[in-house]
C-alpha cells in the first residue's frame, strides 16, 4: 500500500507490483498511509484537513475524520478490526477516534471529549473523539505508533521528543529527547518488538514493550530520513535525506555493510515484510523501491 504527496489516492500493490485497487476521496495529498494487522482497514492521513478509514475489501470509504489543519499521521491498535483510530497533525492535537460509535458512514468532526464534541465548519460528530493531553504540543506531531500494550501509544513530533502516553490515564510514561528533527518512527514487529527512530545523523532504538527505554543510539555519517530494524539479523537500514542512497548497518559493530543505489530523492520511509526478507524503501522521487534482504531465492529474485 502506498501514498504520495504529489499523489490524492490510495493505492495497494503485490509483490509484482501489480496495481489491485485505488481508494478515492481525498482532495489533497495523502501524507501517511496505515492498515490494520488484519489488513481488513486502511486509515489515511491528508493535507485536505482529514483522515479516512477504508474497507480494503470494497474500496468503500467507512469514515472521514475532518480535522482543523493538515492530518500528517494515523494509526490503528494491533488487533483485528480495530474500532479506535489515532490522528495528530498540523493542529498540534494528538487525538483517539472511536470508530464503533460512528452512527453512519461520512463525515466526522475532531473533538477534545467523547461526549461534548466541538463541530468544525458546523459538521455533526458522528465518530466521537478526545485529546489525549492537551497543551502539550507546541509542534506538529510528525508520527504515531500504536505499542502492543494497547495502553500505550507514541508519539513523534517537531520539537525533537518521543513521548509514550499512557491513554487510561491520558499522562506521558516517558519521554526521549532526540539530538536532531525526527524523519521515521517506526515499529519492529518480527520479532521481539522494538522502536526504530531516525533523527539527525542518529538511529535510535527503543524497547518496543518498556517505554521510554533505549536500547542503543547509533551516529552515522549522514543525515538519515528514515531507518528500519531487522533484530533477528542484527542489522538494520537507513534512507537518505540529503543523498537518495540506502545503507545496511551492522547493529552490533555499527559498521557500514552496504549501500544501494537507485532513487533520486530523499527516501522517508523503509519497512521490512512480515517474512524479513525484503524490504521496501519510499522515496520523493514519487517511486517505491523492493530490496531482496536474503541470501536464498525469494520471489522473483534469483
Amino acid at each position: 500500500m502506498s501514498s504520495g504527496e504529489s499523489s490524492r489516492n490510495l493505492r495497494t500493490n503485490s509483490l509484482q507490483m501489480l496495481e489491485i485497487g485505488t481508494f478515492l476521496g481525498h482532495k489533497g495529498a495523502v501524507w501517511q498511509a496505515r492498515l490494520s494487522t488484519d489488513a481488513s482497514l486502511a486509515a489515511t492521513a491528508s493535507a485536505d484537513f482529514s483522515a479516512k478509514v477504508w474497507d480494503t475489501h470494497s474500496g468503500e470509504c467507512l469514515h472521514t475524520l475532518q480535522h482543523a489543519h493538515i492530518v500528517r499521521t494515523v494509526a490503528f491498535p494491533l488487533q483485528p478490526n480495530p474500532q479506535l483510530l489515532a490522528t495528530g497533525g498540523y493542529e498540534k492535537k494528538l487525538r483517539i477516534f472511536d470508530l464503533s460509535r460512528s452512527t453512519s458512514s461520512g463525515t466526522s468532526s475532531a473533538s477534545s471529549s467523547p461526549t461534548v464534541p466541538d463541530r468544525i465548519n458546523g459538521a455533526p460528530p458522528l465518530a466521537p473523539c478526545y485529546e489525549i493531553g492537551p497543551g502539550v504540543y507546541d509542534h506538529h506531531i510528525k508520527s504515531i505508533v500504536w505499542g502492543p500494550d494497547t495502553n500505550i501509544l507514541i508519539t513523534a513530533s517537531d520539537d525533537k521528543k518521543i513521548r509514550w502516553w499512557d491513554i487510561r490515564s491520558r499522562t506521558v510514561a516517558a519521554v526521549h529527547d532526540l539530538d536532531g528533527p525526527i524523519g521515521s518512527c517506526e515499529l519492529d514487529n518480527l520479532s521481539t518488538p522494538s522502536l526504530a527512530v531516525a533523527a539527525g545523523k542518529s538511529a535510535y532504538f527503543f524497547s518496543g514493550t518498556m517505554p521510554g527505554l533505549l536500547l542503543k543510539s547509533v551516529q552515522t555519517s549522514n543525515e538519515i530520513a528514515s531507518v528500519a530494524l531487522h533484530a533477528e539479523v542484527g542489522k538494520f537500514v537507513t534512507g537518505g535525506s540529503k543523498d537518495p542512497w540506502v545503507r545496511v548497518y551492522d547493529f552490533e559493530t555499527e559498521q557500514e555493510l552496504d549501500v544501494h543505489k537507485g532513487h533520486h530523492g530523499p527516501i522517508w520511509s523503509v519497512s521490512f515484510a512480515p517474512d524479513g526478507k525484503l524490504y521496501a524503501t519510499g522515496s520523493e522521487d514519487g517511486t517505491v523501491k523492493l530490496w531482496k534482504f536474503c541470501s536464498e531465492p525469494y520471489g522473483l529474485w534469483r
